[in-house]
């Protein structure tokens, strides 16, 4: 039969068993051998090492020790091979892991199933890789390096190496340019890999010590991050993140400027778009209602739609950037259900010509600790991305808010309440460094937390509508009641104007199955008394 790896590697496993490597074994095993080394370009002493590495292959923990074991040497006569072994580890035909002072060995699979096919492993060709595919190989890269599988400088020249053959990538093309010394250069690649490779803008020293092994050196790049000294806050390449509107020395992102620069290729938005992009509410859709305020809510509405016509916003805007001010506008809508807290918004971005991201926060809210948390942030990526995009600012929507606006648990313990407490803390830094317009609409603004209120600049108190104003909604819902049927509804009911909409719709309704009621003040009444749910005394049961 004609001999191929398999076989060969096979031969010298058998021969080699017991025999203590000795120069019987080699001169047995030559056949075997030389099949090896003249088909993978090894030398016989590399080809042995290759054939008791891969006879351990469904091992991902090889120790030399158990080499030895095999072919009964002892630990040291194997380290004689220590040359032979670094050759095959720096071919890529096995991996080594050095932590915590020991030393194991692993095969890789790409490997194994290359001699399989009775093939040359080749180590993939990382030329002319597209920005994806170039971001895909770092992940690879990294994930070895907190294996522990490479060390930092054979890191450092894999990278360099890729860069220089991807030397056209945009990404590469502007790192470059930044002029960073190799240090420098290697921290921030890590830093644009946690954010491309895993949505991470909140970069903490855990997501980074990996990457050295001398604490001196790792020590020293801390420092400078802590004091904000390093060259990437001078390049305005990264900077904190803020915690309760205050800096966070430990917590990192990529900044927006860097990250329009630098990924633009990636389309990165997308990755949240998807998620976000089919409860975009376009202002051209929205259908016309009329609203019915008391006369402090209407001056109030009034003003802000005012501020939300273009010409005022673009004059505001930068006016308060220019005063150091903050120049988000954030507006907060509370009062009871119905009162057309909603509704308003919807009739505020139809009249200024305003999209709407209308987001439901109980949707984004996930079961996994720690996705919540990267919902948040992709929706106000999401939202900053249509910002950039849109010719006048859209309006961020936070639809019944009260799950995240809520008080902060004191002392959590429970991983639910940091998760809490998290997704409130990134929400209060986004609204610290929002610049766009968000709504955020409650039914219990008595529960809400003190650092949530600072940051709302309106506030608006939807309250339920006066005598006139229901005269008004009811006139405007059912046109055909006369004046006095208007009246007894609008004085025996004191609904708000989401109630009186459902008794108007059930009226259409009732029209539609059993044509038109010949005594509508009645059935409107028998709508009413239903809309109430109100409970009735339970019967006292004893004596």
């Amino acid at each position: 039969m004609k001999m191929n790896l398999l076989m060969a590697f096979e031969q010298i496993i058998e021969k080699a068993k017991y025999s203590q490597l000795s120069d019987e074994f080699y001169s047995d095993a030559d056949k075997c051998i030389k099949y090896v080394s003249t088909k993978l370009g090894l030398t016989k002493e590399q080809s042995v090492m290759m054939a008791l590495f891969l006879n351990k292959s469904d091992d991902s923990n090889i120790y030399i020790s158990e080499i030895g074991d095999y072919v009964k040497c002892s630990t040291i006569r194997i380290m004689r091979y220590k040359n032979d072994i670094d050759v095959l580890e720096n071919r890529e035909y096995i991996r080594c892991c050095r932590e915590k002072g020991r030393i194991r060995y692993r095969v890789p699979i790409d490997v194994v199933e290359a001699f399989c096919h009775n093939e040359v492993y080749v180590p993939k060709n990382c030329t002319g890789l597209s920005c994806q595919d170039l971001f895909s190989e770092l992940e690879d890269y990294f994930d070895m390096r907190s294996d522990h599988e490479i060390t930092y400088e054979k890191l450092k020249q894999k990278i360099n190496s890729l860069f220089m053959d991807n030397e056209k990538i945009e990404f590469v093309s502007h790192v470059e340019d930044y002029a960073l010394c190799e240090e420098d250069r290697m921290l921030f690649v890590l830093f644009s890999h946690l954010y491309v490779n895993n949505s991470d803008d909140n970069i903490g020293y855990h997501d980074l010590e990996f990457l050295y092994e001398d604490k001196r050196q790792w020590n020293r790049i801390k420092t400078e991050l802590s004091r904000g000294t390093h060259i990437l806050f001078s390049l305005e390449l990264i900077e904190y993140n803020n915690d309760d509107g205050l800096v966070d020395r430990e917590s990192f992102r990529i900044t927006d400027k860097a990250k329009s620069e630098l990924f633009s290729d990636l389309c990165l938005e997308s990755r949240n778009d998807n998620k976000f992009n089919k409860d975009l509410i376009k202002c051209e859709k929205i259908v016309e209602k009329k609203l019915f305020y008391g006369e402090s809510i209407q001056a109030q509405i009034t003003e802000l739609s005012q501020l939300l016509e273009d010409c005022h916003y673009q004059k505001i805007h930068s006016r308060m950037k220019e005063s150091g001010f903050r120049c988000g506008f954030t507006c907060l809508f509370y009062g009871a259900p119905g009162t057309g807290k909603t509704e308003t918004v919807l009739q505020l971005a139809r009249k200024t010509g305003r999209d709407i991201m209308q987001v439901d926060v109980s949707q984004i809210k996930s079961c996994w600790v720690g996705e919540s948390e990267k919902n948040i942030k992709g929706l106000f990526e999401s939202y900053r991305e249509k910002v950039k995009k849109s010719a006048l600012t859209p309006i961020l929507l936070l639809n019944e808010a009260d799950a995240i606006i809520g008080k902060r648990q004191e002392g959590a313990e429970r991983a639910v309440e940091k998760m809490e407490n998290t997704i409130q803390n990134i929400i209060l830094q986004e609204m610290e460094n929002l610049d766009g317009i968000l709504i955020a609409t409650t039914n219990l603004a008595q529960n809400m937390d003190k650092a949530f209120e600072r940051r709302f600049l309106y506030k608006i108190k939807f309250e339920k509508p006066t005598l006139e104003a229901r005269i008004n909604i009811w006139h405007e819902m059912i046109p055909a009641l006369s004046e006095s049927d208007t009246q007894t509804l609008a004085s025996k009911y004191d609904f708000s104007g989401g109630q009186i909409e459902n008794i108007a719709r059930h009226y259409a309704i009732n029209n539609i199955l059993y044509g038109s009621q010949i005594n509508t003040i009645e059935t409107l009444i028998s709508h009413c008394e239903n809309e109430r749910l109100e409970t009735k005394e339970a019967k006292r049961i004893g004596f």
